[in-house]
């Protein structure tokens, strides 16, 4: 579908997609910069949020040129008459991703290895199932009975993820520091607050008359929700990481932790 935009409803999701760059970007630098302040056992979650913003950011300068490539300026609009805007980015990135992000909560808990093993092999073919069957019904039309099938198959992983995060990763909180078990909590909850932002962008073409307003809403709002579920997530493990290491002694996460900004004497 040919898509004929105003000049500021180009550029929303233009600034959308430079936004979400520049957070991946600068994610990318910050967890590569305190990665040394989190101790030795817990840095392997810190891997993975610094691999998921850099897989990130990749797939979102791919995003921003097709869509820069995809429309023509013309007599004050902007005519979609360009090579076809890539979709498939995105789902190239959320298949990379969304396991790497599970994988970070998983790891951060340090539960047993059976234990991990477990649960790593089970999400990530639930993340797997839930992409790949999402993929099919955004390429379908908006009122089509396949995108309705695709999105009720992706739907079902989906709630299988959350069946995990909500009660089989409840009975390990109970082994966590009182402030460790506050972030995870934070971190569920954040995480299932964003991810409900994919079904509802991804049913929004179908439920809104205009596909003009349909696409704007769909693409800022997945770059929203890739901000949230992608930086601030991991934020959120950093902030878990440091805990752990702190209350295991690790002298560094200390130090961030109880630093204070000192007064510095004004040069005469």
């Amino acid at each position: 579908m040919d898509l004929t935009l105003s000049a500021g409803q180009y550029d929303l999701v233009y600034n959308a997609f430079s936004f979400v760059i520049a957070a991946m970007g600068a994610s990318l630098l910050f967890f590569v910069l305190v990665r040394g302040s989190v101790a030795p056992r817990h840095r392997m979650a810190i891997t993975l949020s610094t691999v998921v913003v850099g897989i990130a950011l990749y797939h979102y300068i791919r995003i921003f040129n097709s869509w820069v490539d995809a429309f023509t300026y013309k007599g004050g609009v902007y005519i979609q008459d360009g090579i076809p805007f890539n979709e498939a980015y995105r789902y190239v990135d959320w298949m990379l991703t969304v396991p790497l992000l599970l994988a970070e909560l998983v790891i951060v808990l340090k539960l047993g290895k059976g234990k991990t093993r477990s649960l790593l092999i089970r999400l990530t073919i639930a993340a797997l199932a839930m992409i790949i069957a999402g993929y099919p019904g955004e390429m379908a039309a908006s009122d089509s009975t396949s995108k309705i099938v695709w999105g009720i198959l992706g739907t079902l992983p989906f709630l299988y993820i959350l069946y995990v995060l909500f009660v089989e990763l409840s009975n390990s909180l109970g082994r966590q520091a009182p402030g460790v078990i506050r972030l995870l909590s934070a971190l569920r909850w954040i995480l299932l607050a964003t991810w409900t932002v994919y079904p509802i962008a991804y049913i929004l073409p179908a439920l809104i008359d205009d596909p003009v307003v349909a696409e704007l809403a769909r693409q800022v709002g997945y770059s929203v929700a890739d901000v949230l579920a992608k930086p601030l997530f991991g934020l959120l493990v950093l902030a878990i990481a440091l805990a752990k290491s702190r209350d295991e002694g690790y002298a560094e996460a200390g130090d961030i932790a109880s630093a204070q900004p000192t007064n510095a004497t004004p040069a005469r």
